[in-house]
């Protein structure tokens, strides 16, 4: 009888997430034996790609969804803390590997950008001004600048001064030492080096068709797109980290967490400029208000995007429906993901979000000359035939079951994993690359509990001297961490006052 192929390890999608958890497990355990299958011919083609996400560097800097404001006026700062504490862990493991030397350079993934928060009316300015006051004064935020001169302004965002009422009351605040980041770069310079490695293999042009419990593990089945044929892999652990097609592979384990899980797709579209006469102005990623009745993940922002050494400026989102789970995806996606265990949350959130629904319907329904219309909200100088629409990746929402409402849907990201720890998925969308390794470290600490407080527990903490909870709290520690990473990723030069942590 023919034994299938067996590894340890199988990392379904070749993204951001795969790319991370397969390089950080081979960190902690050089002899695993991993494989990391895509549908695409790539690896980073779908959220990852940097012209399909907007996730580039989220730090809670500039963010106002992230800073929500009570009826009383405070503004409630958690989330943005503790996101720009998960920032610093990813750039922990980014520092760490490029000090390796066998990595390649940092420079090709990230790049200093100012991040900046930009608000109009006196509502957006009391809130903005109420934000800086209670965020400065927490050590992740106290390089933060605030303004309402318009000189001021027009130093910081050049672009966006220029052609606006004299008498319309705006303001600013500014973080200098803000990232861009191409998580595209970055998820193939992450396979570049795991390949080099033993016991790694990345397969493209690779379809999951099934997933099976066995004997302590799951037994993966694997088609190849182009010739047809199929393979059975056993392995320890599977992940399932395939953006939007998690959902349905997660579905297919049939694992009890999955049940009562289900998607809403939505899709996004930019506006893309790469005239570099309008470019040069514009050194920033300056994020404003989302539109009284929109959801959070509309907020409108102008962004310097670095790609291939080359600067963009992206506006947007327009978000869009349709059903399909990945931008290659299929029409039948959505409706191929409805079970008896989800029907009721999605109904109930179809139901409870009719707003949501016209909202989608209206933006895909924009014309070119609308959405021109919404930049000149930002850059009032604009010029159509310096701008094209750009389709972004699909982002698949997760709908839960929910006691009081029925389903709810949820806006981030969730971890899913079976209780015995041999197979996890990740569901949903934003800030989830910026995020990416805190995500695969609750990944593992969830599902191999004893390997990471154990043989694991000295390289961990030489990759991570600190994480999240210590880095809100220690602003000595979280200043020294934050220098470190800074000048090992090559954003700010070294100074003799920059010493290592190790």
């Amino acid at each position: 009888m023919a034994h299938n192929e067996a590894v340890d390890v199988v990392l379904v999608g070749a993204g951001i997430m795969s790319a991370t958890l397969a390089v950080l497990l081979k960190e902690l355990d050089p002899a695993i034996k991993l494989e990391v299958v895509e549908l695409m011919d790539s690896g980073a083609a779908e959220s990852s790609n940097p012209w399909n996400n907007a996730g580039t560097g989220h730090a809670g800097l500039c963010e106002l969804n992230y800073t929500p404001q009570a009826a009383d006026g405070t503004v409630d700062i958690k989330k943005a803390v503790h996101i720009n504490t998960q920032f610093e862990v990813s750039k922990q493991f980014w520092s760490y590997l490029t000090k390796k030397g066998t990595f390649g350079s940092c420079k090709s993934f990230i790049s200093p950008v100012p991040h900046l928060s930009f608000v109009q009316g006196d509502d957006g300015v009391s809130f903005l001004k109420e934000r800086f006051k209670t965020l400065s004064k927490h050590h992740a935020f106290s390089d933060m600048e605030y303004t309402e001169d318009k000189a001021t302004m027009a130093e910081w965002m050049p672009l966006m001064m220029p052609g606006r009422p004299a008498d319309e009351v705006v303001a600013a605040t500014r973080v200098m030492n803000g990232t861009d980041v191409n998580f595209g770069a970055l998820t193939n310079q992450l396979l570049k080096h795991l390949t080099s490695a033993p016991d790694a293999q990345v397969k493209y042009c690779k379809r999951v068709t099934g997933l099976k419990r066995n004997n302590g593990g799951w037994t993966v089945s694997i088609k190849d797109v182009n010739s047809g044929n199929s393979r059975d892999v056993d392995a320890k652990f599977v992940f399932l980290g395939a953006g939007g097609a998690a959902l349905p592979l997660l579905q297919a384990s049939g694992i009890e967490e999955s049940k009562g899980f289900g998607g809403f797709p939505i899709s996004g579209q930019w506006l893309r400029c790469d005239n570099p006469e309008v470019v040069k102005h514009h050194q920033a990623k300056v994020y404003s208000q989302a539109a009284v009745g929109s959801p959070p993940m509309s907020v409108p922002h102008l962004d310097t995007r670095v790609v291939d050494g080359k600067k963009s400026l992206l506006f947007g989102p327009y978000a869009g429906f349709t059903t399909k789970f990945l931008k290659h995806g299929s029409f039948m996606d959505l409706p191929m993901s409805v079970r008896a265990g989800n029907i009721g949350p999605m109904l109930a959130v179809a139901k409870n979000n009719m707003d949501l629904t016209k909202y989608l319907v209206s933006e895909v329904m924009q014309s070119m000359e609308q959405r021109l219309e919404s930049l000149r909200r930002f850059y009032p100088l604009a010029k159509a035939e310096d701008w094209r629409l750009e389709v972004a990746g699909q982002r698949v929402q997760i709908i839960k079951k929910d006691p009081k409402k029925g389903g709810v849907l949820q806006f981030g990201t969730e971890l899913v994993a079976a209780k015995d720890g041999s197979l996890a998925a990740l569901l949903g969308a934003s800030p989830g690359a910026s995020v990416t390794v805190s995500i695969m470290l609750e990944l593992i600490e969830k599902c191999f509990p004893n390997k990471a407080s154990s043989e694991w527990a000295a390289k961990l903490a030489e990759i991570f001297p600190a994480r999240e909870k210590v880095l809100e709290t220690d602003a000595a520690l979280y200043r020294k961490i934050n220098a470190h990473n800074n000048v090992a990723l090559e954003l700010v030069e070294a100074s003799n006052e920059t010493e290592s942590y190790a």
